[in-house]
């Protein structure tokens, strides 16, 4: 088990600015790689949801554009930034494209992928896989892309009341 937690990363966020994640310390976060033309797609819906309902009491999630699954996100920034407002009313915040397997990928999902494996060792395996963080910056769980956001409700009640 390491020491590192969130907040020893930083990423980019949609808009081309530097984000510290430390940003995020004491909340419980939801972090989650995305594509915009995925069949998991529609989860945006379900991402926001959760969003608007935990926000206040401490919950935050995070959405990774990717790539790396099927060339499901071939858009730059802009354009993944409109489609998923424009379908999705995404309000939660938003990085920068990134790969979360492999040599070019994102320290935060070296970390994730560490902390917790899945099916497939600790290589994602598609998009809208989901990674929970406590507010001590530890991960509690990894989801696979099949979870519905609607299914993380009470682990992410747990998390909130920890």
């Amino acid at each position: 088990m390491s020491d590192t937690m969130l907040s020893d990363f930083s990423a980019t966020t949609l808009a081309g600015e530097p984000q510290d994640l430390s940003a995020y310390d004491g909340q419980v976060v939801l972090v989650v790689n995305t594509a915009s033309e995925c069949g998991f797609t529609p989860q945006f819906a379900g991402l926001e949801e959760l969003w608007q309902e935990f926000r206040d009491r401490g919950l935050v999630v995070l959405g990774f554009p990717c790539n790396q699954f099927g060339g499901q996100e071939p858009g730059d920034a802009e354009e993944i930034g409109s489609f998923c407002q424009r379908n999705y009313g995404v309000s939660f915040p938003m990085f920068d494209k990134v790969d979360v397997n492999g040599d070019d990928a994102h320290p935060l999902f070296e970390w994730l992928r560490s902390e917790k494996g899945g099916m497939l060792g600790s290589k994602i395996k598609w998009n809208f896989t989901k990674f929970l963080v406590g507010r001590d910056g530890k991960v509690i769980d990894r989801y696979a892309p099949t979870t519905t956001p609607d299914a993380l409700r009470d682990d992410i009640e747990k998390a909130l009341a920890a």
